[in-house]
């Protein structure tokens, strides 16, 4: 058996059950299967996680898990994120084999705690099957939105419909079947995988029907009827215990280092006057819109904080080129870095307001904070979670016509300065206040977990009992 790359720090001993915990190797899964893992250790349970050595965290920062790195036989050029698809599916199909062998080898020692279950992301599709020939209980977390999962399960009724493929005449139609989507919402990814993944969705989707449980990072107050509909859709018990981050201090799995000098600018800036800009770790831009963000954050005159990562720019992995004259329109009014502390940020007093890709750590760690957004989804989940924001919540402002300067500046301007900011303020602000309770005890993320613990201690060797 092929050495797996162990690395058991001296966890405590005498827990009860130890857990199995699979997340996806790219930043926005890995840091809430962090989350997740440091909430369950909380409750009495060894953990343990797999984890491909691809984007492998830094395991000696979690001296109380034990880390098994298994060969994910990925080649240098299969490593980019700029088709994200195509490089999940071969993470799916190389990873089978060394997964199994791993797992095969925690549930056969003898001299440690017994394995209750495992808890795979559900992007992790072949995991189901295999965990169901060693008779292990399997529950999948989705590290996105619920209202995304159900959109994503909605996928044969689009096509079924006429919505899919898109057609540039009915982007702005609703989605009669779907509210509060539009047809230009509906979450279609890119990408070169020959016929499309949505042969790849499809089978997650059963794959999810099939595991024990499901897990949100995410909480009652904002998607209750959402919740209530994948409990109907799917049929399995549902644990909605977010925002995970809640409860613990801010992960460190960043993959990419912090720029401290953010915090310190920030420091010297008034009360709600800097607008926070981030696009996540993997949306790409090419240089015409990376000239029209530009331009719309120096016209706006509001002070910025800017994130440009490498690779922001399609094709590029160096740091984007800012066109000309841009430095000196905006005349020391803003800070940029290549990467930024991101939860520090949104606490910070200096902030009033984030232009994020609404990916969902992104739009969760905003809400927690009481900051309004600014929408800009690239693809995927991130078309969901923008208008659910815009249309349902009511906490942000999505860019409808993409990156245009005119629209970007107006758009800050509105969130910033204007009536219509401060009534999306005081709604943020209220469900920040329900974020608060909802962690507590006797609130609803509190009470879910503990069902979550129970459900899990009374899994028996050979399965779950029924809830």
């Amino acid at each position: 058996m092929e050495d797996h790359g162990k690395v058991k720090h001296q966890a405590k001993r005498g827990l009860s059950r130890r857990l199995v915990l699979f997340p996806v190797p790219l930043q926005g899964h890995i840091n809430p299967m962090i989350q997740l893992a440091n909430i369950l250790h909380s409750k009495g349970f060894s953990i343990i996680i797999i984890h491909t050595k691809f984007n492998s965290p830094d395991h000696s920062k979690y001296p109380h898990f034990t880390f098994h790195f298994i060969p994910d036989g990925l080649l240098e050029h299969e490593t980019s994120t700029s088709d994200v698809p195509i490089l999940l599916k071969q993470l799916n199909l190389n990873c089978v084999s060394p997964f199994r062998d791993c797992l095969a080898s925690l549930l056969s020692d003898a001299n440690d705690e017994p394995v209750a279950c495992l808890i795979a992301d559900t992007i992790w599709y072949f995991t189901q099957d295999l965990a169901d020939s060693f008779k292990l209980p399997t529950i999948v977390f989705r590290t996105t939105s619920i209202c995304s999962l159900l959109a994503f399960h909605a996928l044969p009724l689009f096509h079924e419909k006429g919505y899919l493929p898109k057609e540039d005449s009915q982007l702005q139609l609703p989605v009669t079947e779907f509210p509060p989507l539009k047809v230009k919402d509906i979450p279609v990814i890119k990408s070169q995988i020959q016929g499309g993944i949505d042969r790849l969705i499809i089978t997650m989707m059963e794959k999810v029907k099939a595991a024990s449980g499901i897990i949100f990072n995410s909480f009652k107050e904002l998607e209750e009827l959402e919740l209530t509909k994948t409990s109907q859709d799917f049929g399995i018990p549902t644990f909605a215990i977010g925002p995970l981050h809640k409860y613990f201090p801010a992960s460190s799995s960043s993959l990419m280092k912090q720029e401290r000098g953010a915090i310190l600018w920030l420091d010297k800036q008034a009360l709600k006057s800097v607008i926070y800009v981030s696009f996540g770790s993997i949306a790409e831009m090419d240089e015409t819109q990376l000239s029209e963000v530009a331009w719309g954050i120096a016209n706006s005159m509001q002070p910025f904080l800017w994130v440009i990562r490498p690779g922001l720019v399609q094709n590029s992995q160096e740091l984007a080129r800012l066109p000309n004259g841009f430095l000196e329109a905006v005349d020391g009014r803003g800070y940029i870095v290549k990467w930024a502390p991101q939860q520090e940020v949104l606490a910070h007093p200096a902030i009033g307001g984030f232009w994020t890709h609404s990916g969902w750590n992104s739009t969760l760690e905003s809400i927690c904070e009481g900051v309004p957004m600014i929408c800009s989804p690239f693809f995927g989940d991130q078309m969901v979670n923008a208008r659910f924001a815009n249309d349902v919540w009511k906490i942000g402002i999505q860019l409808e016509k993409g990156l245009a300067r005119g629209e970007i500046e107006r758009a800050i301007r509105r969130l910033m300065a204007e009536k219509e900011g401060k009534e999306i303020r005081e709604r943020v602000m209220s469900l920040k206040e329900k974020i608060d309770f909802c962690v507590k005890e006797g609130g609803s993320s509190y009470q879910s977990l503990a069902s979550l613990t129970d459900y899990i201690s009374s899994f028996s060797i050979s399965g779950p009992v029924s809830q």
